[in-house]
């Protein structure tokens, strides 16, 4: 299937590992997670996947005057070993797709282990603790994995009829070819989940940071977290009934479906102004 790969270069990677995220996420998790990592430890790019086979070309999507294509990259932090792919979600061919992925991480790569970055969507309130879990592709990596608390003995099988996600699917076909992976997932306050969540990002980054030896800076994403968090503070001041809302969700209980509604329409409109 290398017809579909075009290589820019080769880096120089020992035994790398692989981070694989999407750019349609919760809190926009993916997409902001490999922007902090290619901002604070640099990145090269080295291959893109052809996207004919994989997207729907027929149109294309503008934002603010911008002509979105869909993107496939992979990027390559040699003095870190690491290799991270982020790829806007094919529409058709994830089987193709998805090995296509492993065979640069195998065959170009020597990739040792691969992780996917995922964003749930949770009930609880922003200023919660960001919990973090994954699934993993073996008992060998979850085990090697034991000291980071990410196992929370998940018993789950996709309903008839379902489909897997495609990070659930990637470690599937990763796992068929004897690639270690691990799917991570962190729960993103449902009010968040449009427009951006830093202390889950800074989730995800601590425990990459810590499995893989990156020496990550956290001043800047630490800063995010900041002006979020007063950001809310005073919506809350100003608006009571969004006060009240987020003081249920702190306290464990339910919104109505109108408070919930609310919540994320006011929370999206004033992020939108500070941001603007």
């Amino acid at each position: 299937m290398t017809d579909f790969l075009k290589f820019l270069g080769k880096p120089k990677l020992r035994n790398p590992a692989m981070v694989v995220c999407w750019d349609s996420d919760a809190g926009q998790l993916g997409a902001k997670t490999v922007a902090h990592l290619k901002r604070e430890l640099g990145a090269e790019e080295f291959c893109d996947i052809d996207p004919v086979e994989f997207f729907p070309l027929g149109g294309v999507s503008i934002e603010n005057d911008v002509v979105e294509f869909p993107e496939s990259s992979f990027y390559a932090i040699p003095d870190r070993d690491l290799v991270i792919f982020y790829s806007t979600i094919p529409r058709y061919e994830w089987f193709k797709f998805l090995n296509l992925i492993v065979d640069v991480a195998q065959e170009h790569c020597r990739v040792r282990e691969m992780y996917t970055i995922g964003g749930m969507i949770a009930l609880g309130a922003h200023t919660a603790p960001r919990d973090f879990w994954a699934t993993f592709s073996s008992p060998q990596i979850k085990k090697s994995l034991a000291p980071y608390e990410l196992s929370r003995e998940l018993d789950f099988e996709t309903p008839p009829g379902g489909r897997p996600t495609l990070n659930s699917f990637l470690l599937w076909t990763a796992k068929q070819r004897n690639l270690q992976g691990a799917n991570l997932w962190v729960p993103v306050p449902f009010y968040l989940i449009s427009a951006d969540d830093p202390r889950s990002q800074k989730r995800v980054l601590s425990f990459l940071n810590d499995r893989l030896n990156l020496g990550f800076n956290f001043t800047r994403i630490d800063a995010e977290i900041t002006r979020l968090d007063e950001w809310l503070a005073n919506l809350r001041r100003e608006q009571v009934e969004i006060d009240r809302s987020i003081t249920k969700l702190e306290g464990n209980q339910r919104l109505s479906d109108t408070e919930h509604e609310k919540l994320v329409k006011e929370v999206e409109e004033y992020l939108k102004k500070q941001e603007g």
